[in-house]
């Protein structure tokens, strides 16, 4: 991976600019390289300019300049190094032809290569973001170097071919020659392909092409979704022409739905490349399926913001995301039957960003240029910082801008910026010129700062009035704890006379936190049962509720009317038990209580996920885990007493599920899959029976031969990994050192991204760690060798999904041994994805630690 500098992109966006790039792909020369020749079109902005263009080629053919054919004598040192260097170029218009061979990919980075092992048949498709496009063409990878692309395409002629423009057959049929339209000016980056015998579904809208598209395996999953697909898309891309001036900038919008995809989704123009998994081969839930839409929304957005108008670099990649994140939420609410999914971010997407906000590598949501010198670094901030923390502090601008004045400045943005790059500043004049007020200001403490703010209650009374002061914390290492300015919203709630476990809304009260003073709101009648403060949701900031408040929510969380509001009450709970302030016990008790009532999907898979895989796995020591497990099982079990009417199919399948994975006896799984149902239903289903075969392998219940058995039933690439998940978990000393080879051994195949994944996922089981203890000692070096070998994807696969789940000492020592200064060089990807997960590790063991002394403080009393 070839890493560029901004010092060195800023000087290159001096120096040249770039017209046009014409692309050659030959797709037919094997299953190991294709072919890929380059014409670039581009001029020097003074004399004797020396510059380079990126490349990382399997074979180096010819490079011609100007006519000018150049010597490949120094082509080993070009290809080792990832760089064409160009050197005393005139002012004025330049050509450069590369002719190469580039190698195909297993990690989802470049031109990926799949072959389907249901059919046998071949697809590829391009990621070239945000550095990679050098893996596909030579070019001048910079977001802020823009130009058209004409691509032309050989591939077997049973094939289809897409891209960012209209794809075209030329010439006879059996020579596969596609002809792509050109493109308006785009980034690099931005560059896309997808080519193989593809099941398409098309249709028209607004006068463009739409298509859906996926590999031949998955047509009948495809064709029963195409409908709600379509509906969602074009009731975004109808939302996104009411509010925004500027129409579709792209001839075309086809979304690809690609395997062994590393993203949810990438906003190529014109060919949004999804994930398969949102092809849904198996029931999911309602809140699946939302998410999925939001998705779609999030990519389409995108069209505007970060295709038309791109940052000029990747410091501003929050300015992508945080649009499209926000934008994909709040369109499908306006929309959509999706009306509650802002509910769905706050207790699922929310936390992806208060948690990286906790971390040591958290950062602003608007580095400076300093903090991101090079794209290895960029690499890095794609996380929940830029996408949920951005969202959540757009939405707070919104709050404060009106929503008025907010579209009147991106529309502003989008005709100053159309088809060119902007920055932050550029972002922010245009909000401040549509509003009035200085939202510069506004940047400084909530873009320009890292950490979490905290707000809490405290109420006194007295006579017949009471007050609430509000008190409010910043949090941060950068900002050395600068409060940010806060509007939200207060709930009061009352318990319902005649039925006391349901609450209703006496009065939502409006509030404004300029700075980290407390806020005194005074009030006459009696007090609230619940104070609820961030009511709605619209800030971003930890939230705490008065003891009295807190034990009317224990009592009557289920009984809030609102979805919202008890997302922000089970956020509080959960950020309690992550800083030691509420024992896991009592998180596991609310849940116990209120999930059994609670009819939101996101919300109830949420809550599950955390007691089950942190609260747990983690967060209790290991003599509690199976009391646990217990508690949640129980939690499962009513809610299927509560659906066994076919009232929740959505809430009956998230607790079968989690029921499944806190199984502690085989016997009623076992069951299960020999009757391929639950009583009651669901019945099980491709990913519900290798879910149920998993835990079983933990629990040491299938043999080899049983795997072996269901891939048979289920040879897909999904029953593949599936499979590889098994193996990896069976508490079997052969399967472990079989499983570690795998993943780790340089001798042995290389797999894919997603096999990886999958067997990391088996292989560390919490039931198994006197089994894993040797592992632990060894996991840190491999994983660094594998990271050196095979690259940032791999890196963060092997270091999020295969960290060891053992919560000790000797885990966290080796952790540290291995990013110390004397230690050899660890992959920055891996680095950030090592120091995240062992500072997760310190959390665990902070709240064990906090129990423990509870109790050795309540054993003394």
């Amino acid at each position: 991976m070839s890493v560029l500098t901004r010092d060195e992109a800023q000087t290159r966006a001096r120096l040249i600019e770039v017209h046009h790039y014409t692309l050659d792909l030959d797709l037919t020369r094997g299953d190991e390289i294709f072919g890929s020749t380059t014409t670039i079109r581009f001029s020097a902005r003074q004399p004797d300019v020396d510059t380079f263009a990126e490349l990382m080629p399997a074979a180096l053919h010819r490079i011609v300049l100007d006519g000018q054919e150049l010597p490949l004598d120094n082509a080993d040192e070009v290809i080792a190094d990832g760089r064409l260097p160009l050197t005393g170029l005139a002012e004025g218009e330049h050509e450069l032809r590369v002719e190469t061979d580039m190698r195909y990919s297993r990690t989802g980075e470049g031109m990926h290569r799949f072959t389907d092992p249901a059919d046998g048949e071949t697809y590829l498709y391009t990621m070239c973001c945000m550095s990679d496009a050098n893996d596909v063409f030579v070019g001048f990878d910079q977001p802020d170097l823009k130009a058209v692309f004409e691509v032309h395409v050989t591939a077997p002629p049973e094939w289809t071919v897409l891209g960012n423009g209209i794809a075209t057959r030329v010439g006879e049929p059996h020579e596969g020659r596609w002809q792509l339209a050109p493109t308006p000016p785009i980034s690099t980056y931005l560059l896309a392909l997808a080519a193989g015998p593809y099941h398409s579904v098309r249709t028209e809208h607004a006068g463009l092409p739409f298509g859906l598209h996926v590999r031949r395996s998955l047509a009948p999953y495809l064709e029963a979704d195409a409908d709600e697909l379509f509906d969602i898309t074009r009731r975004c891309f109808d939302r996104y022409h009411e509010i925004f001036d500027e129409p579709y900038p792209f001839d075309s919008y086809d979304q690809a739905f690609v395997p062994e995809f590393n993203s949810g989704a990438m906003e190529n123009p014109g060919l949004v490349t999804f994930r398969d998994e949102f092809i849904y081969r198996s029931a999911v839930t309602d809140a699946e399926r939302q998410t999925r839409a939001m998705v779609i929304a999030h990519e389409m957005a995108h069209m505007w913001f970060g295709d038309l108008v791109t940052m000029e670099w990747w410091d501003d990649i929050w300015l992508n995301e945080s649009f499209a994140e926000y934008m994909g939420y709040q369109t499908l609410t306006e929309t959509t039957r999706y009306t509650d999914t802002w509910a769905d971010f706050g207790v699922r997407r929310k936390n992806w960003g208060y948690d990286a906000d906790q971390r040591p590598s958290t950062h602003p949501v608007a580095p400076t240029p300093e903090q991101v010198p090079d794209t290895a670094a960029a690499r890095l901030n794609f996380d929940g910082i830029s996408y949920a923390k951005g969202a959540s502090a757009l939405r707070q601008l919104v709050a404060w801008l009106g929503e008025k004045n907010f579209l009147d400045g991106i529309n502003n943005h989008f005709a100053r910026h159309r088809f060119g790059n902007a920055t932050l500043a550029d972002f922010i004049d245009s909000l401040a010129e549509a509003s009035g007020r200085d939202v510069h200001a506004w940047a400084d403490r909530w873009l320009r700062t890292d950490g979490v703010d905290t707000l809490t209650p405290a109420i006194t009374t007295s006579g017949g009035q009471w007050t609430a002061e509000i008190h409010h914390k910043g949090s941060g290492t950068a900002d050395s704890g600068i409060s940010r300015p806060h509007r939200i919203a207060i709930g009061l709630y009352d318990h319902e006379p005649a039925a006391p476990h349901k609450l209703v809304l006496r009065d939502r009260v409006e509030a404004e936190l300029t700075d980290g003073s407390p806020l005194t709101l005074p009030f006459t009648g009696p007090r609230p049962d619940l104070l609820l403060l961030n009511d709605s949701d619209l800030t971003y900031a930890k939230i705490r509720l008065d003891p009295g408040s807190w034990k009317t929510a224990l009592r009557s969380l289920s009984g809030l009317p609102d979805a919202l509001s008890r997302a922000v009450v089970w956020n509080a709970a959960r950020d309690m038990v992550r800083d030691g302030e509420l024992p896991p016990g009592a998180y596991l008790d609310a849940a116990r209580a209120h999930l059994p009532h609670e009819t939101d999907i996101a919300i109830v898979q949420g809550v599950l996920a955390f007691a089950r895989t942190q609260i747990a796995d983690r967060y209790l020591p290991a003599h509690k885990r199976a009391a646990a497990l217990a508690t949640i099982s129980a939690t499962c079990r009513d809610l299927l007493r509560r659906t066994e009417d076919g009232s929740g199919p959505g809430l009956r399948l998230a607790a079968v599920r989690t029921l499944v994975d806190s199984a502690t006896s085989a016997a009623e799984l076992s069951d299960w899959l020999g009757r391929d149902t639950v009583p009651g239903g669901p019945d099980l289903d491709p990913e519900l029976r290798w879910q149920v075969l998993r835990r079983l392998a933990v629990l040491g219940a299938v043999t080899p031969a049983d795997i072996d058995a269901e891939l048979a039933r289920d040879s897909s690439a999904t029953g593949q990994e599936g499979a590889a998940r098994c193996r990896a978990a069976l508490p079997d000393a052969e399967a472990k050192r079989a499983a570690w080879a795998a993943l780790f051994e340089a001798d042995g195949p290389e797999l894919s991204n997603y096999l990886i994944t999958a067997t990391a996922l088996g292989f560390w089981q919490p039931e198994q760690h006197a089994l894993l203890a040797e592992y632990v000692h060894g996991y840190f070096p491999a994983a660094v060798d594998l990271a050196v070998r095979r690259g940032p994807a791999i890196a963060d696969s092997v270091a999020r999904w295969g960290f060891p789940t053992t919560v000790d000492e000797t885990t966290l020592r080796l952790g540290e041994e291995c990013l110390s200064a004397d230690a050899p060089s660890v992959p920055p990807t891996l680095r950030r994805r090592f120091a995240d997960e062992l500072d997760d590790l310190r959390r665990a063991l902070h709240v064990q630690r906090a129990q423990e002394e509870a109790a050795a403080t309540e054993g003394g009393a």
